[in-house]
């Protein structure tokens, strides 16, 4: 996924003017029971949730928040009910997880 987006921090940094990722992001979902499809959800609700709303997006005008990976990934998994964690790859080697307390 591709977007762009500039942090609002308390200490100076390149981050702060508007620059882009090709953003990784893996959704983990778990369920007791698979639906009656055989699935826990389908991947094209999920695409429809997340892809389809900041792909090629600036996320400071998606994200209701500061467009962190952490934030990023936070608000991944809130759009998801049964999401319990997301991994957002912002570059290599640098990844953000977030995971609901269960």
């Amino acid at each position: 996924m591709a977007g762009a987006h500039h942090l609002e921090l308390d200490y100076p940094s390149k981050c702060c003017s508007l620059h882009g990722h090709n953003w990784l992001i893996t959704i983990y979902c778990k369920a007791k029971e698979l639906n009656k499809n055989g699935m826990v959800i389908d991947f094209s609700d999920i695409k429809r949730l997340i892809v389809d709303a900041v792909d090629h997006k600036v996320l400071n005008e998606v994200l209701p928040c500061n467009p962190t990976a952490e934030n990023l990934a936070r608000w991944c998994c809130e759009q998801i009910p049964c999401c319990y964690r997301v991994d957002v790859q912002e570059s290599s080697g640098n990844v953000a997880t977030y995971e609901k307390d269960e």
